[in-house]
């Protein structure tokens, strides 16, 4: 009987060639296999169709049950939070979406602090994420931090409303804005190029800080370079959102139909919708970047010099003022306690002098 012959090691490269220029594929293959996380934030005022704008991006259905409240319903209608996670996956590649959704937002007759919520979820990501990187099981920490918030400006104005630039000058230090023009075909060309530049100028006045696209750099090919251009250009994004097939020209296509002709969603003579697509996939690396290295490094920073102290929310600050106001009750009612003690005690010891004095006389 034979010995077998132990299998050789044969080396799987050319000679010469000591082969890290592989370690690019090896990243990629465990990235593959780890999947993508990424959440998305759309805040705007009811009506503008951002429920419709997601489902369109993604090819998904992620508000089958939603309920629109009557106007009588919103007039004391507070913000709320709906966070809706769906597990995309295409062509091998998973993606674990998050989509916060805002209903409520500046539906109430008083909007002032109509944005409080929103911020106080963002910090609380922030704060979550904080927490599980300082904890002892940092191997699986699930990123929930709002990496993207589209902010949807209505058509029907003239630019910004105040309560876009309060919003927007309140969140713009702690998540990535990308500002979009809602229901673009209410607009003609010419109406939206102008209206694109006054929410730009706007924006420069009341020193806004948007999502900036990063320059191509100088070794990529002339086509993505050109892309980026014309993304750049394209900002505020002017869209159209729609999830129903109509024919046009012979074959199917998302859009919305008219007595004057078809709207397509997809083609970007009609709007920005996949503009702003391939902004959102083309640089979702770069929103995750962002995030991490500058919004959650200054709210860490931030933390870092209060000593680590939380800041609490709004209702944990509204009890603590209640019971701090009652302490404050208690030690004036004591106060006036004593003064009413000293004032008896002066007039009894004023009538005792009195009678003294009477005797001397």
């Amino acid at each position: 009987m034979s010995k077998q012959q132990p299998a050789q090691f044969i080396n799987p490269e050319t000679p010469g060639y000591v082969g890290f220029a592989n370690l690019p594929n090896q990243v990629h293959r465990k990235s593959v296999k780890k999947g993508f996380e990424f959440t998305l934030m759309v805040v705007g005022e009811s009506g503008l169709g951002k429920s419709t704008l997601i489902n369109s991006l993604f090819l998904t259905d992620l508000y089958p049950e939603r309920v629109i409240p009557g106007a009588a319903e919103k007039i004391e209608r507070t913000v709320q939070i709906e966070a809706s996670t769906v597990e995309i996956e295409e062509r091998g590649v998973k993606l674990r979406l998050t989509v916060v959704d805002t209903p409520g937002y500046g539906d109430a007759i008083n909007c002032r602090d109509c944005f409080k919520t929103i911020i106080c979820y963002i910090d609380e990501q922030f704060e979550r994420y904080l927490h599980d990187e300082s904890g002892l099981n940092r191997r699986h920490i699930v990123d929930n931090r709002v990496h993207c918030c589209f902010y949807f400006i209505s058509p029907f104005g003239h630019g910004l409303k105040p309560l876009d630039v309060a919003f927007m000058k309140a969140i713009h230090n702690k998540v990535n804005i990308v500002p979009v023009i809602a229901k673009a075909d209410t607009l003609t060309l010419k109406e939206r190029e102008r209206l694109k530049k006054r929410i730009l100028d706007e924006i420069e006045e009341h020193s806004i800080k948007i999502y900036h696209l990063p320059d191509a750099e100088s070794d990529e090919d002339e086509d993505f370079k050109e892309q980026t251009r014309l993304l750049k250009a394209s900002i505020p994004f002017s869209v159209v959102g729609s999830n129903q097939l109509i024919e046009a020209k012979g074959k199917k296509v998302r859009g919305r139909l008219y007595p004057w002709g078809v709207v397509e969603v997809e083609n970007p003579e009609h709007n920005d919708f996949l503009k702003l697509r391939t902004m959102l996939i083309t640089h979702m690396q770069d929103l995750q970047e962002v995030t991490q290295d500058l919004h959650y490094e200054n709210f860490r920073s931030e933390r870092l010099k209060r000593g680590g102290r939380k800041v609490e929310n709004e209702d944990m600050n509204k009890d603590q003022i209640l019971l701090e106001k009652e302490a404050e009750l208690r030690r004036m009612q004591e106060m006036i306690a004593r003064m009413q003690a000293q004032m008896q005690l002066q007039l009894q010891g004023g009538d005792g002098d009195g009678g003294v004095h009477g005797h001397h006389v």
